[in-house]
This record gives C-alpha cells, sequence and structure tokens, in this order.
C-alpha cells in the first residue's frame, strides 16, 4: 500500500485545506492508499510532528482557512541538515512519496530534498503573490485579490468623504500581482509594483491633475516590496524566528511624501495579514481541490520532482526544476493594462 505524506510549509494561504482535502479523499478512497500529515511544515518533518489522516479528518474543511496541518516558515536547508534531518520521520512513517504544498522558498527546498534523498516528491504551487512558474495561477492569489479590492470599495467612499488620498498597502514582496489586479478592480488611481520603476513626480502630478479637474480624492495601491521614495532611507525590517525579513511600511513613506508635495491629506491603509486568512473564494477552493487531486494521482504514480500546475483550463504535471527556475512577474502589457485608467 502507498503511503503518501504531506505538508503545507511558508506562509499560511486560503485554500490550503482544500488542497489537503483532495489529496487524502483522493489517496484513500480512489487510490486505497494511506496518508500521513506532516505537522508544522518542514519543521514536522525534521521533529518527526506527524498525525494519520482518513477521510473524516478532513470533512468540512473546504471552506476554512489557515490549514489543519499547520504551517511555519523553518527549512531543511537553513535550519537542518537537508535530507538526514528528514530522513528518520520519513523511514519511521513508510512514507513512499511526499506532497509538498508551498510557495518559491518552499518548492526550492522540496527540489533540493528530492535530489539529496532519491525521494519522490510532488509539488502543488501555493501563494497569494501568485509568483510561481509555469502555472497560470496559484490558488489563494484570488481570494487575497477579492479581500483588497473589497477595502479599496470602502476606502474610496471615506477618501470621497474627507477629500482624502489613501494609499492602500497590499502584499508582495518582489511581484506586484496582487496590487495590480486589485488596483484595477478597485479602480485606483495609481498602482505601484517592484517590477516597474516609479517617478513620484509623475504620480503627484496625476493626483493633482484629478484635484484639478474637482476630483479631490485618489487611491494610490502599492505592493510592499516597492522602493521607498527619493530621499528617504530604506526601512530596516526586523526578522523573524527563522531570520526571514518582515515586510511592510513603506506605504507611510510614499504617503509622507505625496502629501509633502502635493499639500493634500493623505492616509495609509496596510492590509497585511488580512489578505491571506479568512475563507478562501469559490475560485480558490475549486483550484486548490484539483490541484489536491493531481498532486494524489502523481504520487501514487511515481512521479518524482512535478508540480501540478494550472495551463488553461487544464491540470497538468510540469517539472519542479521548471517551477523553481525564476518567479514570475506582472506581464508589462498588464501594468499598462492598469495605467489606462491611472487619474
Amino acid at each position: 500500500m502507498s503511503v503518501i505524506g504531506i505538508l503545507t510549509a511558508g506562509g499560511d494561504c486560503p485554500g490550503l485545506n482544500a488542497v489537503i482535502r483532495g489529496v487524502v479523499t483522493r489517496a484513500t478512497e480512489v487510490h486505497d492508499a494511506e496518508v500521513v500529515g506532516i505537522l508544522n511544515g518542514w519543521e514536522g518533518l525534521m521533529r518527526g510532528e506527524t498525525r494519520p489522516l482518513e477521510r473524516d479528518d478532513v470533512r468540512g474543511i473546504l471552506g476554512r482557512g489557515g490549514t489543519i496541518l499547520g504551517t511555519s516558515r523553518m527549512d531543511p536547508y537553513v535550519h537542518g541538515d537537508g535530507y538526514a534531518s528528514c530522513e528518520p520521520t520519513i523511514r519511521q512513517n513508510g512514507i513512499d512519496s511526499l506532497v509538498v504544498v508551498g510557495g518559491d522558498g518552499t518548492l526550492h527546498s522540496a527540489l533540493r530534498l528530492a535530489d539529496e534523498g532519491n525521494l519522490p516528491i510532488v509539488g502543488v504551487p501555493k501563494t497569494i503573490d501568485n509568483d510561481i512558474n509555469g502555472t497560470d495561477v496559484c490558488f489563494g492569489f484570488d481570494t487575497a485579490v477579492q479581500v483588497a479590492s473589497d477595502a479599496i470599495d470602502r476606502l474610496v467612499t471615506t477618501a470621497e468623504s474627507h477629500n482624502r488620498v489613501m494609499v492602500v498597502e497590499v502584499m508582495g514582496r518582489t511581484k506586484g500581482w496582487i496590487a495590480t489586479y486589485a488596483g484595477i478592480a478597485g479602480g485606483a488611481d495609481a498602482i505601484l509594483i517592484p517590477e516597474v520603476p516609479y517617478d513620484l513626480d509623475d504620480i503627484v502630478d496625476i493626483l493633482k491633475a484629478r484635484h484639478r479637474r474637482g476630483v479631490r480624492y485618489s487611491i494610490v495601491v502599492v505592493a510592499e516590496g516597492v522602493p521607498p521614495p527619493p530621499g528617504y532611507e530604506p526601512l530596516k525590517h526586523r526578522t523573524d524566528a527563522f531570520g526571514f525579513e518582515r515586510l511592510g511600511g513603506v506605504s507611510y513613506q510614499i504617503s509622507d511624501a505625496i502629501e509633502d508635495r502635493t499639500g493634500f491629506e493623505t492616509r495609509v491603509t496596510v492590509l497585511g495579514h488580512i489578505q491571506r486568512g479568512g475563507s478562501p473564494t469559490a475560485f480558490d477552493r475549486v483550484l486548490a481541490t484539483r490541484l489536491g487531486v493531481a498532486a494524489a494521482d502523481y504520487a501514487v504514480e511515481g512521479r518524482s520532482k512535478v508540480m501540478a500546475a494550472l495551463r488553461g483550463d487544464e491540470i497538468v504535471p510540469i517539472p519542479l526544476e521548471e517551477a523553481c527556475a525564476e518567479t514570475r512577474g506582472v506581464p508589462f502589457d498588464r501594468y499598462e493594462a492598469a495605467r489606462t485608467f491611472f487619474g
């Protein structure tokens, strides 16, 4: 009987439980396989923290946010000795293959483990940042965009009431997918993303032009990873318990610069973890379920170093090397379409 291990690592994301449900149900009900849930991401694999997962264990979790397995930012190649740190747990649980649900960093570590330990590993792309290569969309992204769009809709009304500029900071360390899509959906008057250098003078001109036309409020959407405006020092970010940098706060610098140059009252809203919490949208529930089902199939088939990816409307296996080759940024033509509506 095949024994599949599954872990969720890195930041939490709406739809993780749908993936777990998809893997467990497909593996146990269709393939008569066993599933071992690994708790708290790589940390559980390194420390032997596991639990068996059966069909009844995943009932009722489809629409629940977070992950019933827990997660962490611990990494076997940063905080351990690579495969040697994980091998005892794999051996003791009789794990034949491992389904790893995670983002760019998690999938890179999964690829290294597969190479080092000759362990069949199947990846599932998870990130609200939507920046994993080789798949058209990552689950969690749609939910994050919906949350950010709803927030922008609310901020528009209060900005209009008080004649203010509202700067909305959304997640996006190196890529601006959430900022671009939420900005388009929310009718933002300017969108700043890491992929496209911005000129603060251009932003100021847009806002001033709106005021001259009698529109005395504006919405500026900022991805957390954009650099500070001229004259401002890069922020010194704290690191978490695992040594990873905590981003956030550049919108306050941008807000100060806008207010200084325009004289318009400017306020900041940082959405932060609100974007990744709570119940997933219907789109993310369906996508995550399909990815989980496919991952279980690939694991039982003995495939290794593949990732379940969405291509068009189909879920297909792609080489994990392709997924890890680079991070996927917002295409310039997509951003240009958004820029059509600035001002």
